[in-house]
């Protein structure tokens, strides 16, 4: 780690932290205040996979939709509208749009091939956007003189990543340049990230073979076939037993490649002396 002790933290001129864990544990809050209330540059990964890496197929998501209207079809093809994304670090929703469910097209789902297809993208996506914060640090400081930099992790992070292999790519350049802050929830908060995440879905990558599985199973348990699924009920379902697939593996990236706080100090922390306290404590306990 490149902090090895809360001295280290606390002493250091320049800080560079990067935030992992479930979407609503407080990454993007912790972010957001580094930014707003301290001099801190905030790298969104998923912000970086909804504009560079994934705008484009986005944007010609909404085309599609658009050229099923006669009247914006005309539009579009005598280049008198314009239609582009609107994502921002807080609102990913046209990221999740794109990426969609599998189901009943009737119900807004997808062929479960194509969605296996777009899951494929988002984990490229993922993968060059985690890699790009390295560049992000240095330019930064080169064109804004920040020296503080905080990175706000997706939460697909864990599956695009092996935590114990200690030649990982990702987690070896990451872990060089950033000290890896595990924000690690509760079960009651598992309860409460559910009843988010059907209200307003955040974007997911899933393991090829986890997501199989569990369309298999779905298919099975309900003796549906794959283009009668109710995708929001398919996503629910595997959404719940993503949190479960996922703890193991953040807990193996805390252990192997940085430090652990709770999602429920992450709460109370109000400035980004607070911020400093909850990593220096952390970094006392490992």
């Amino acid at each position: 780690m490149i902090y090895d002790t809360a001295q280290d933290w606390r002493a250091a001129h320049a800080k560079k932290v990067l935030f992992f864990g479930m979407s609503g544990l407080g990454k993007t809050h912790l972010s957001n205040m580094l930014r707003d209330e301290g001099e801190w540059f905030h790298y969104s990964v998923d912000y970086r996979i909804g504009t560079r890496y994934m705008g484009e197929l986005i944007s010609d998501n909404f085309k599609r939709e658009a050229m099923k209207n006669p009247f914006l079809r005309e539009l579009l093809l005598t280049d008198s509208v314009y239609i582009a994304s609107n994502i921002t670090f807080e609102n990913l929703a046209p990221l999740s749009t794109y990426l969609g469910k599998p189901g009943d097209p009737a119900k807004g789902g997808l062929p479960f091939e194509e969605y296996m297809e777009r899951q494929v993208q988002h984990r490229d996506a993922e993968i060059a956007a985690l890699l790009d914060t390295v560049r992000f640090i240095a330019r930064a400081k080169s064109l804004y003189g920040y020296e503080n930099f905080v990175c706000d992790s997706g939460g697909s992070i864990c599956e695009v990543v092996n935590p114990d292999d200690p030649d990982d790519p990702v987690l070896t350049a990451l872990s060089d340049n950033l000290l890896m802050v595990w924000i690690e929830g509760s079960e009651a908060h598992t309860e409460e990230l559910i009843r988010r995440f059907i209200r307003a879905p955040k974007p997911m990558y899933y393991q090829p073979e986890f997501l199989q599985a569990c369309w298999d199973a779905y298919l099975a348990e309900k003796d549906v076939a794959p283009d009668a699924v109710d995708p929001d009920d398919f996503m629910r379902a595997t959404y719940a037993k993503a949190l479960h697939h996922r703890q193991p593996l953040y807990a193996a990236m805390a252990r192997n490649w940085g430090v652990t706080v709770r999602a429920d100090d992450v709460a109370r922390v109000k400035t980004p002396a607070d911020v400093e306290d909850l990593i220096a404590n952390a970094l006392e306990a490992r």
